[in-house]
């Protein structure tokens, strides 16, 4: 078994039920028929089709540097999305005592 130093896709999947909030992300390198790669993008909510974006690239390599550089973008919007989450949680934190 082979393990892939360089991923080819990738699935992010957010769910907030309180907030009704149900998305995906998802990102696959595929080859085509002339022997280029494409980087297919798809997101949207959960249950639907979502919106599909395609960038073409001369090779595989090229398009699998694109997803990386893509990941990285969203690694930096979600860290910075749970750091304001976390501030807000702990701005609007109450103790609560329960008589008891």
């Amino acid at each position: 078994m082979q393990l892939d130093v360089f991923p080819d896709q990738t699935r992010l999947r957010r769910e907030e039920p309180e907030k009704n909030v149900r998305r995906f992300y998802m990102m696959v390198v595929q080859r085509d028929l002339f022997g280029g790669a494409s980087l297919v993008r798809e997101w949207g909510r959960l249950s639907s089709p979502g919106r599909v974006q395609i960038d073409h690239h001369p090779d595989e390599g090229q398009a699998i540097d694109a997803l990386a550089n893509l990941m990285t973008v969203t690694r930096a919007r979600l860290r910075r999305y749970l750091r304001v989450k976390q501030e807000l949680l702990t701005a609007g934190t109450r103790v609560v005592n329960y008589p008891g």
